[in-house]
C-alpha cells in the first residue's frame, strides 16, 4: 500500500491548467471531479472504466487530499 505522502504526490497544481485547481498527475482530471463522482455514488470501478488513465491510487490520493484539506482545529469559546 502507498504511503499518504506518496499518494499526495499524485496531486498536482499547475497555473493555467484547469484554472490552477488540483488535478491528478498533471492530467486534466480535477480532484473535485473524482470527489463529486464518488459523492454521487459512482463506484470506483465505474470511474476507473470511464477514465482508463486513472489508477486506484489516484482515487485514494483524492480522498486523502480532501481529508487533509478539511482537517482543521475547531476553536471553542
Amino acid at each position: 500500500m502507498n504511503s499518504e505522502n506518496n499518494l499526495l504526490n499524485r496531486i498536482t497544481q499547475t497555473p493555467g491548467k484547469c484554472g490552477g485547481r488540483p488535478c491528478i498527475r498533471g492530467m486534466r482530471i480535477r480532484v473535485t471531479d473524482i470527489l463529486e463522482m464518488l459523492a454521487e455514488n459512482v463506484s470506483v470501478t465505474e470511474i476507473l472504466e470511464d477514465f482508463p488513465d486513472l489508477e486506484l491510487a489516484d482515487i485514494q490520493a483524492c480522498l486523502i487530499f480532501a481529508a487533509r484539506r478539511t482537517d482543521f482545529p475547531r476553536l471553542t469559546a
